[in-house]
């Protein structure tokens, strides 16, 4: 593969991958009772009212294609949500938020049914269909279980302030102004000192997430990886 090609098979299922999470935030809510994604135009699988040019489009691309495919992280614009407005917000917040990884592994197991299917394809078209479901498995895995991390504003920290009694949720909740710069840390600064949280938790669980895939949709490991 030409270096386009080669980027268009990580850049195409990480774009989908990050704006259709964000939809889901965004139907989710609507489900619930706040339609302020719906009123911004935003519960859409148009990827153009999703994408952030740095990190949907170049930030994911250039780290998967330097890590060979190690490390995964970007971000699409932030489908606004009022918790406020949600029926039961504490609750509703936990469903909300889990329905950004639910899609992304909705995503992995349709790209996995897709594998059954992409043999007809011949040549350099087959070729980059299949480099394409491989890799939206993988970014769908690692970004299912990435935002489940405990941290806010991930999704996973969303879904603990929800679940935890009420004087430890609101702790928690006060880690959101500096949630992203630990993130950072952790992905960027840690591993510097010899210390990969990255490395040692989330990509086990992408690995494991992937192995449920390949059960449900009929699979060996070896057929994902």
């Amino acid at each position: 593969m030409d270096f386009l090609q080669a980027l268009s098979v990580w850049a195409l299922p990480a774009l989908f991958a990050i704006t259709l999470h964000e939809a889901a935030h965004g139907y989710a809510a609507l489900r619930f009772g706040d339609d302020t994604a719906l009123r911004a135009g935003r519960i859409s699988l148009n990827p153009l009212r999703h994408i952030d040019l740095m990190g949907t489009l170049i930030l994911p691309a250039i780290l998967l294609l330097v890590s060979g495919g190690r490390i995964m992280f970007g971000f699409a614009k932030p489908v606004p949500v009022d918790f406020s407005r949600l029926r039961n917000p504490k609750r509703d917040m936990v469903w909300v938020a889990l329905a950004g990884p639910g899609s992304n592994l909705a995503m992995a197991v349709i790209a996995a049914i897709g594998l059954h299917f992409s043999g007809g394809l011949d040549g350099n078209a087959g070729l980059w269909l299949e480099a394409n479901l491989h890799n939206a498995i993988f970014i769908n895995a690692l970004l299912a279980v990435f935002n489940m991390i405990p941290i806010p504003p991930l999704d996973g920290g969303r879904v603990a302030v929800g679940l935890l009694p009420r004087r430890a949720a609101i702790t928690l909740s006060r880690i959101e102004p500096a949630g992203i710069f630990i993130v950072l840390i952790g992905l960027f600064l840690l591993p510097q000192v010899g210390i990969d949280p990255f490395g040692a938790i989330v990509l086990p669980g992408a690995e494991y997430l992937i192995r449920f895939v390949a059960l449900v949709t009929g699979h060996s490991m070896a057929d994902l990886v």
